[in-house]
C-alpha cells in the first residue's frame, strides 16, 4: 500500500470510489475544483495499482480547524488498515498546517466509521439534524491534535498583562 496526494489523473477512480457511499457523493466537478482551487488535501491509498481509498480534508484560512469531509475505502480493501492509515496521514498533514483540531460529521448508522474515529481519539460533540441528502442526521465528532514537539516542550511563562507590568508574584 502506498499513500500519496491525489492528482487530476485520479478523478475517474475517485468518482468511482464515491459510489461506495450511500448518499452525499462528491462529483467529478467537485473533485476537480478541490484539486485545483480548493483549500483541501486529498490523500489516496494505492493498493495493487488502483486506488483503494481516499480522504478529503478541507482547510479554511484564518482558522486552526481542519474538517475531514470524506473518508472512503473500497469494500474489497476493507479490514487492511487503509482507513486508519489515511486518518493518520490526515492528522499529520493537519498538524503540519498548524491546525489544532479536526472536526467531522458521520452517519449514526456508520458504526464502523464511528468505531475507527473513537479508537483514534475523536469524541462525539453533538448532532446535526437532516444533514445528509436522505434526511439522516449526522453525529459531529472532533479531536484536538497537537504537534509532538508541543507535547514535549517545557512550560512557557504566562504572557505579560496588557499594561506591560509583570504579573504579581503570589
Amino acid at each position: 500500500m502506498k499513500l500519496r496526494p491525489a492528482n487530476a489523473g485520479d478523478i475517474d477512480a475517485l468518482v468511482k470510489l464515491e459510489q461506495c457511499f450511500p448518499s452525499d457523493r462528491l462529483s467529478r466537478a467537485r473533485f476537480l475544483y478541490l484539486l485545483r482551487h480548493g483549500h483541501a488535501d486529498i490523500p489516496v491509498c494505492e493498493d495493487g495499482g488502483g486506488i483503494a481509498g481516499n480522504a478529503v480534508v478541507l482547510y479554511r484560512r484564518g482558522t486552526e480547524i481542519a474538517r475531514l469531509y470524506s473518508l472512503v475505502v473500497h469494500p474489497d480493501h476493507r479490514r487492511r488498515g487503509i482507513a486508519r492509515g489515511l486518518l493518520q496521514a490526515v492528522e499529520a498533514e493537519a498538524i503540519a498546517r498548524r491546525c489544532r483540531e479536526i472536526r467531522l460529521e458521520v452517519r449514526p448508522d456508520n458504526i464502523t466509521a464511528i468505531h475507527l474515529y473513537r479508537n483514534a481519539g475523536y469524541r462525539i460533540t453533538g448532532k446535526i439534524g437532516d444533514f445528509y441528502d436522505d434526511g439522516t442526521e449526522a453525529l459531529k465528532m472532533s479531536k484536538r491534535i497537537v504537534a509532538q514537539e508541543e507535547l514535549n516542550a517545557p512550560c512557557r511563562p504566562p504572557p505579560q498583562p496588557a499594561s506591560g507590568a509583570p504579573w504579581p508574584t503570589p
